[in-house]
């Protein structure tokens, strides 16, 4: 695909080969944000996993102090009492099996799915149309729970989910290019430290093999993973 003029441009305001530390990673983001809208601000990182591998698969949680820049659709699979506490939690789609029918009608407006575990064998019966789409609840990622006030609540404010793919990379948005630098920062961090915190015991060699970041048009600027430490 050819680059836009744009894109050439921004790729012009830094050495594409050079590896930054993350506020210089950061600062370079910002500037080469050039669309007319806020654009998202993504993390990739490629690990040394083989995700075919049970014991080396890398999933979770993880809670960005400064906000995703995201306003979460979420739908809860409840009932009784934790619906209630699914709605009054902010929750967009609250329900059981009508909640379900919709999705088989192919009604899915939303970002996230949690559920309690007394829903799960009826989400179960979802999981060819959830499950392509990254939707399927999961106890790993606290998207299967009995408190589901206190998850949309997370995820609402913040809180984001992260896997290797097939390739062993973890993508994650960050934010977006209008937050504050300090703000990006701090987010990507947050993530760095949890992908290291949920290092598998069976990776071996380099964990960290690339890391770059990103606005949703512009290129990607490489991270030194040598230089991870605050104040380098």
């Amino acid at each position: 695909m050819p680059e836009s003029k744009k894109y050439k441009a921004a790729s012009a305001l830094f050495d594409r080969e050079a590896q930054f530390t993350p506020a210089e990673a950061v600062e370079i983001v910002k500037k080469t944000a050039s669309a007319k809208f806020d654009e998202s601000v993504d993390l990739a990182v490629r690990l040394g996993v083989d995700p075919r591998k049970a014991d080396q698969s890398v999933r979770g949680t993880v809670a960005l102090p400064s906000g995703s820049g995201k306003t979460l659709r979420i739908a809860v699979f409840a009932a009784g009492d934790a619906a209630q506490e699914a709605r009054a939690a902010g929750a967009d789609l609250v329900g059981a099996d009508d909640l379900a029918a919709e999705i088989e009608k192919g009604n899915m407006d939303f970002d996230l799915a949690i559920a309690t575990p007394d829903m799960m064998p009826l989400v179960g019966r979802l999981g060819r149309v959830l499950g392509p789409r990254g939707l399927m609840p999961n106890p790993k990622t606290g998207t299967v729970t009995t408190d589901v006030g206190r998850a949309v609540g997370e995820f609402k404010g913040g809180k984001v989910e992260y896997r290797t793919d097939r390739y062993g990379n973890v993508h994650v948005r960050v934010g977006k290019a209008s937050f504050s630098p300090a703000d990006l920062e701090a987010n990507l961090r947050a993530v760095l430290d949890e992908l290291q915190r949920v290092k598998p015991a069976a990776a071996k060699g380099r964990y960290f093999r690339k890391i770059s970041l990103s606005t949703t048009m512009g290129p990607g600027v490489k991270i030194d993973s040598n230089r991870l430490k605050p104040g380098e």
